[in-house]
């Protein structure tokens, strides 16, 4: 057997120990990298983020006419009961319940057979005065004729004198008695006082009524047009209404200067179109309960959509037009009970700035405080932006079209986006 020399063995160990020491010293180099390439990652600072777009806007100032709102129900100018003003049978009704009507349209008829009866009575006593009078006339024509013959005595020219007057004092009291009895016919036929709508009736044909104080109603009438919005307001709010209208308007009247202040009104059934009217009464007394002043606005209702009774939201102006800033709504954030916009500011960047609101105008909010006219700020994309992050501003105006047209175009442009 043969079997290979110890100088072979020794030959090929070298060769397994260098390549042994080669794996080892790579894999060592490996673990070092890996190792090391964390450590050179966190040493390096992190890419600034690219700035966000967003909307911005100048804040707008002008002069406008500033609002208060309040709560108000309508209330008719004109409410009749309707009574009946002789008493009798009712005989016929003539209107439909609910219906509008004229001035003057008969509504319902009284019994009028015994005051035709008293009117004739009456007409046959003036016409027997009639008479009494001619006779008396004559006889004292008579009488004077004598007594100018001194064929009578005095006494009895005195005496037919006495019954001439009397008998025209007659005349004049039947005559009375037959216009009292002209006008009790009259009343059997009830009419409209006003014009307006009538009520349900409350009183049947058939049945009796009774004139005087204590009538029975027959139905209620409202006048429709114009028609009357009561509300109660803050006594500083009249008191700077009053004072802004006796400023340079010396020589005119109160009804004049209070018919200057602006009012409007919209109720559940104009669809949000405002009726326009006029101011008509201030109170003259402060309710010291409450510390409001009871205030009377007058508005047109020839269309009869206005009803009284019904609920009005009513908003009253000022006599003279103030300058105030304007913003979009939706620049408007809420932070808990605070009001909020992000101003952008130096360098592009958002800045938190707190707001007090005032009252809608035309689409836009007045802003009382926390910022000043000209002042950049987000009205598109605020729940984005952070404040002290850097944004990239796109202006548009200070509308609501504007910023909803920028909804609208970014709403495509994310439609459009492949999705991830």
């Amino acid at each position: 057997m043969n079997f290979p020399s110890f100088s072979k063995f020794s030959q090929r160990r070298p060769l397994g120990l260098a390549t042994l020491a080669t794996a080892v010293t790579a894999t060592v180099a490996a673990a070092v990298l890996v190792f090391q390439a964390p450590v050179a990652q966190a040493d390096s600072a992190p890419a600034a983020p690219p700035a966000m777009p967003v909307s911005v806007a100048a804040v707008l100032q002008k002069d406008i006419a500033l609002w208060d709102e309040f709560s108000g129900r309508l209330e008719a100018v004109q409410r009749v009961d309707v009574r009946p003003r002789v008493s009798g049978a009712v005989q016929a009704v003539h209107f439909r319940e609910g219906s509008l009507v004229k001035q003057g349209e008969l509504l319902v008829t009284v019994d009028p057979a015994p005051y035709a009866a008293e009117v004739d009575r009456a007409e046959a006593q003036v016409v027997a005065a009639q008479a009494r009078v001619s006779y008396t006339r004559s006889e004292l024509e008579r009488a004077t004729r004598l007594l100018e013959e001194k064929a009578i005595a005095q006494r009895e020219h005195d005496e037919r004198l006495n019954a001439q007057r009397e008998a025209d004092a007659n005349l004049r009291a039947a005559q009375a008695a037959l216009q009292t009895a002209k006008l009790n016919l009259g009343y059997t036929q009830v009419r409209a006082p006003v014009a307006g709508r009538v009520g349900r009736i409350e009183v049947t044909v058939g049945n009796l009524v009774a004139a005087g104080a204590g009538a029975p109603v027959l139905t209620t009438l409202v006048s429709v047009s114009p028609i009357y919005a009561s509300f109660d307001t803050d006594e500083q709010i009249v008191v700077k209404a009053l004072a802004d209208l006796q400023s340079g308007q010396r020589g005119n009247s109160a009804r004049q200067l209070i018919e200057r202040i602006p009012v409007q009104m919209g109720t559940g059934t104009t669809g949000g179109t405002p009726h326009a009217g006029r101011l008509q009464l201030i109170d003259n007394q402060v309710d010291a309960k409450s510390g409001t002043v009871r205030v009377r606005a007058v508005f047109d209702n020839e269309d009869g959509s206005l009803i009284p009774g019904q609920f009005a939201r009513i908003r009253m102006g000022q006599a003279r037009n103030t300058q105030a800033l304007l913003i979009n709504e939706r620049a408007v954030g809420t932070d808990q009970n605070k009001k909020f916009v992000m101003v952008v500011g130096e360098g592009n960047k958002a800045e938190y700035r707190e707001v007090t609101l005032g009252a809608p105008i035309d689409g836009l909010r007045v802003v009382t405080s926390g910022l000043k006219a000209g002042e950049n700020i987000v009205v598109n994309g605020l729940q984005r932006v952070r404040p002290g992050a850097v944004v990239a501003p796109q202006p548009v105006p200070m509308t609501a079209k504007a910023e909803i047209a920028g909804d609208r175009k970014e709403a495509k442009n994310n439609s459009k986006s492949p999705a991830a």
